[in-house]
């Protein structure tokens, strides 16, 4: 009888990098054998699924005071998601629950749950929340982990929106469920990087539990990236991401507006605007806005390199991923976990937010030649699904199997 995988997540449509890697696992799961369900918070853009009945209802962060209360009640696993949840695990009864981002919108409590049941429980990280309450490791614009073993940090400094009031529910949160609760119900914790196992242990985590798992391109994807035509490449460089602060693009806009060498940038964000308004004059930059899949295999396959200038804890950014199963080389950042996914023959890495770095970097990579079928073809074998499913396989299994 095949293995039954009951995955949980926030979200359950493309949202962001944890929704569309909890997708492309269920797919991969199902297409491997596995009896997969999902559960999620009943949200308007849920896509469609036969377990949506099940689905938590709505809580909303910003909408009256007793939507607020409701809220914040979820984010302590109190009100009726416990029964909607126990009624799919009586229902479907897995043998593994695999959490990905529960946080807020769920709650951990899904994990106590299912291990109460002597379910194995596993969760993916995709971000830095049992370490920080605000998330992301960062304040003021730069790494910061103050929290990693005081929690009251995020009250002091306002960390979450600069508010109070959101901080304080994130710290009360982190209270209810610290380390030692977490990982009394949590077989595995799932670190896509390295650097973010090493965080995890910083953070007094039992290193017993940490399995390092890379992210995997999703075979839709990497049937696109494997059709694409991998020596003709055009006179760019490109960045395909979020138009956000931690993402480093200032910098990086910075210094394309001084380089002689054509950058194409492919997504929005907050600062999408700004940054056409302040770089209109500079012909050498071209704003792409939102592209499909297609496109950005595209874009990817035909540019000479790409620029990942991220200024924040990246865990296992599938922009670097992508880019080098096109064939593409990438100029990334020495921050988080993307040095240790580009090696001498497939990128250069630099100072973190410094320009001048980042220029003489982008110039080495337009002015090297790079070998692009390798590039290909390794970066495809190293970050396949196939192999990835081999790993996650042995993670599900328990340790008498």
């Amino acid at each position: 009888m095949a293995q039954k995988i009951l995955l949980v997540n926030k979200f359950y449509y493309p949202r962001g990098g944890d929704c569309i890697v909890m997708m492309n696992t269920e797919r991969l799961l199902l297409d491997a054998g596995y009896d997969v369900a999902v559960y999620a918070m009943q949200y308007p853009d849920t896509i469609d699924s036969p377990y949506k009945k099940y689905f938590a209802p709505e809580v909303n962060f910003s909408g009256n005071a007793s939507q607020k209360m409701e809220a914040a009640k979820r984010t302590l696993g109190w009100g009726e998601i416990k029964a909607s949840f126990t009624k799919l695990l009586d229902d479907f009864q897995p043998d593994v629950v695999h959490l990905h981002n529960i946080h807020s919108y769920l709650s951990p409590v899904l994990g106590q749950i299912a291990h109460s049941r002597g379910i194995r429980v596993v969760w993916t990280l995709h971000d830095y929340k049992l370490l920080c309450p605000a998330y992301t490791c960062t304040r003021s614009g730069r790494p910061c982990e103050l929290c990693f073993l005081q929690k009251s940090n995020v009250l002091h400094h306002r960390c979450m929106k600069g508010s109070l009031a959101a901080s304080a529910i994130a710290w009360l949160e982190a209270k209810k469920w610290n380390r030692k609760v977490l990982e009394s119900f949590t077989d595995a914790f799932i670190c896509p990087s390295e650097f973010m196992a090493s965080k995890m242990l910083s953070g007094g985590f039992n290193p017993e539990k940490l399995k390092v798992l890379c992210n995997f391109v999703d075979p839709e994807k990497l049937q696109r990236l494997q059709s694409a035509e991998v020596n003709h490449r055009e006179s760019y460089y490109c960045y395909v991401g979020r138009l956000s602060e931690e993402k480093g693009v200032r910098t990086l806009l910075k210094v394309a507006a001084q380089s002689e060498h054509r950058l194409r940038i492919a997504g929005n964000g907050p600062l999408a605007e700004e940054l056409k308004a302040t770089y209109a004059h500079c012909p050498q930059i071209e704003f792409l806005g939102h592209l499909d899949a297609q496109a950005v295999a595209s874009l990817l396959s035909h540019a000479n390199c790409s620029v990942i200038p991220s200024e924040c804890y990246e865990n296992n950014p599938l922009g670097v991923i992508e880019s080098l199963c096109a064939g593409t080389p990438v100029v990334g950042a020495e921050i988080g976990g993307i040095p240790e996914l580009i090696g001498p023959d497939t990128g250069i890495t630099f100072a973190s937010g410094n320009a001048q770095a980042l220029a003489t970097a982008i110039h080495i990579a337009m002015s090297r030649t790079w070998h692009h079928p390798e590039i290909k073809a390794e970066s495809i074998s190293r970050f396949s699904p196939e192999s990835h499913l081999k790993i996650l396989a042995r993670i599900y299994s328990k340790p008498t199997d």
